[in-house]
């Protein structure tokens, strides 16, 4: 299937909408910031561990205690008709799982993890953060790859507030998820 003649000539339409990215081919992971698409690189090898390390510690701690659910990417994260964002991994409490739809998640996820790389690193730590606070994500993590760290920020009245920086010897807990106890030497081995 091809795409429709209007994303032929993409400059003449200044902002695009979820309509519009849902239309797009499938072959590529893309995201809409602010009604801009941006194309979503394929992470590399050392990104997809860590990836899976989070994930599967995570979702062992989230399953065992009937906390919610967890979702690597891609998935798409529909916050609005301009923001649809694909997270490395999130996490959907219970409470919250009336956002999940057959085809997205329509609304703020409890938490979003995001892996930085070269290419995104920017978008992830700026952009990304902003948005992700704007339309409710109690809890961010920006893992990276670089320094063997994890960033922790929560969403509070204030703003964004950074709860802790945890390195490769240290063990990561969450604000949000009670209990939660993640080794980091277990994510970047």
């Amino acid at each position: 299937m091809y795409p429709s003649r209007r994303f032929l000539n993409l400059k003449e339409k200044t902002r695009l909408t979820y309509e519009d990215y849902s239309a797009l081919p499938d072959e590529k992971r893309y995201e809409l910031i602010e009604g801009d698409l941006y194309m979503v690189p394929a992470p590399d090898f050392y990104h997809q561990i860590i990836s899976r390390n989070i994930e599967f510690l995570l979702w062992d701690f989230v399953k065992n205690n009937d906390l919610g659910i967890v979702v690597d990417a891609p998935v798409d994260v529909l916050l609005s008709p301009e923001d649809v964002l694909q997270p490395d991994i999130l996490f959907i409490s219970n409470e919250r799982r009336h956002i999940i739809t057959e085809k997205n998640v329509a609304g703020a996820p409890d938490l979003v993890i995001e892996i930085l790389s070269p290419s995104t690193q920017e978008r992830d730590k700026l952009v990304k953060r902003n948005i992700y606070a704007c339309y409710g994500v109690k809890e961010y993590w920006i893992v990276d790859p670089l320094t063997k760290s994890i960033e922790v920020m929560t969403l509070s009245r204030e703003g964004v507030k950074l709860y802790g920086i945890f390195l490769k010897e240290d063990t990561l807990t969450s604000p949000l998820i009670d209990g939660l106890s993640i080794p980091l030497h277990e994510v970047f081995e």
